[in-house]
């Protein structure tokens, strides 16, 4: 038996359980047994309640058809959707360790991550910006990066959770030469031959040689340059005012962006409930939906699970492609 994929049930108070039962309800049967959820049996069984969904629960190794599940049993969870607390904090975090822990061991294929609360989890004292930087450190690494992908379009990012005048510093040519590496990579290893990439100007108009700025002229073309030099077939920087538009109708198979909102802002708008996050970079797998807890919602049934259908199918393409 292949090992399987992980579910990581995110927040016990958000839609994260709701959206994991639905996902995999809607599901092939060959792709469901292939999964296991690592979270709360009991948060897990209120939202099949509260979903209509039919399936029972089973353990990790169980025959027969259902949602395998990986208990871990944290003391105080509130036992109901919708409230923040630092126990559903300290439970994300447990999820997302004992995934790491399986997939680092061999016994995981790859991790899908339900949504976490980032207050939550930093009021049980774990200060990671989010999913991103707490598995850079459970698994060692330097760096890593976040990518959105979707359907027509797909971003890696130089920085994420920083302000925009930290993520101006964190555009060096070296951080932007690594960021073009990691993308063409991956990309190479999901399919395409020859990856075509764009790099998005920092500046209006790429800094319109130096009246908006030097950075892009400075850092960004000198690491566009390099990894041309290493046969990549990249471009830019080209005016982030156009090159998004340009990507989505097919000119480039991913851009990439300088800061978060940069990245985030056309993928939102033209992928909103079928992005995927996936980190790069990481010596593990890992894929997540790209929304957040909506503790406004959790509870009632009403969440949309499809960027959790979306998220499960890239984690079966990421399994695949380390099988194979």
């Amino acid at each position: 038996m292949n090992a399987p994929i992980v579910i990581t049930m995110g927040d016990p108070s958000g839609v994260g359980a709701e959206v994991t039962v639905k996902a995999l309800a809607s599901c092939d049967a060959a792709l469901r047994a292939q999964t296991v959820v690592i979270g709360d049996r009991d948060t897990l069984q209120r939202a099949i309640t509260q979903s209509n969904v039919s399936l029972p629960l089973l353990e990790p190794k169980d025959e027969g058809d259902g949602i395998r599940v990986d208990h871990v049993a944290v003391d105080g969870l509130p036992g109901k959707f919708g409230v923040l607390s630092p126990a559903c904090g300290e439970a994300s975090f447990r999820y997302i360790e004992r995934a790491v822990q399986k997939t680092m061991a061999g016994e995981a294929a790859c991790i899908v991550t339900a949504p976490i609360n980032k207050e939550a989890l930093n009021a049980a004292g774990h200060h990671y910006d989010g999913h991103t930087g707490m598995l850079a450190h459970l698994t060692g690494s330097r760096s890593s990066w976040m990518l959105l992908a979707s359907e027509r379009l797909n971003v890696v990012h130089v920085s994420t959770h920083v302000s925009l005048k930290d993520a101006i510093g964190r555009a060096t040519t070296e951080r932007v030469l690594e960021t073009i590496r990691t993308g063409h990579r991956h990309l190479i290893r999901m399919g395409l031959e020859s990856p075509r990439i764009a790099v998005a100007g920092i500046n209006p108009h790429c800094g319109e040689n130096g009246l908006f700025g030097t950075e892009d002229d400075d850092h960004i073309a000198p690491a566009v340059a390099k990894a041309k030099a290493e046969g990549v077939n990249v471009v830019g920087p080209i005016s982030a005012d156009t090159v998004y538009h340009r990507a989505y109708q097919g000119a480039f198979d991913l851009v990439i962006a300088q800061y978060h909102d940069q990245g985030h802002i056309p993928i939102k708008l033209v992928a909103f409930d079928t992005a995927v996050n996936v980190s790069l970079g990481l010596p593990i797998d890992r894929c997540s939906v790209d929304h957040g807890t909506a503790f406004d919602i959790a509870g009632t049934g009403k969440a949309n699970h499809e960027n959790m259908i979306c998220a499960l199918d890239y984690g079966a393409k990421l399994a695949a492609a380390k099988r194979g």
